[in-house]
């Protein structure tokens, strides 16, 4: 196996984690909407998750690890993702927001501020911002 195919495998990897872990946070109402099942299949297209790792994920995304990304922006990448789909659905259902705070804690949000920047991240998904918007905004959030 060359070098390129372990970064490759390790790339995929981590992606099928994070597609899991969105695909967490829409099932848990139990369901996966009309709107969501959309965002999930654009996610996976960006993510290049294969049809077969899509329906396995959807079969077993408990069993997918949160990882989370070494890089600040690539955190903030994340949470808009999941904040998205937390919105998805016209929530805001109490348990899908604990889980999205659970979910920001195991992204390297500080567990005393995740409550805040979930907050702040939805209102920013409530307005429609774009992923630069979103990140600023959050980065920003103290000031």
């Amino acid at each position: 196996m060359s070098i390129s195919d372990l970064f490759d495998s390790g790339f995929q990897k981590r992606n099928q984690d994070h597609f899991a872990a969105i695909v967490r946070v829409a099932m848990s109402d139990g369901v996966i909407t009309d709107e969501e099942k959309a965002f999930l299949d654009r996610l996976a297209r960006k993510l290049e998750i294969s049809e077969n790792h899509y329906k396995e994920i959807l079969k077993d995304y408990k069993t997918h690890p949160i990882n989370p990304p070494v890089s600040y922006d690539s955190r903030l990448e994340r949470l808009y993702d999941l904040s998205r789909m937390v919105y998805a659905d016209h929530i805001k259902g109490e348990d899908q927001v604990a889980l999205l705070v659970k979910l920001s804690i195991g992204l390297g949000f500080k567990s005393e501020n995740a409550k805040f920047v979930v907050d702040k991240a939805l209102s920013l998904v409530d307005q429609g911002v774009d992923a630069d918007t979103f990140a600023d905004e959050i980065k920003n959030m103290n000031r």
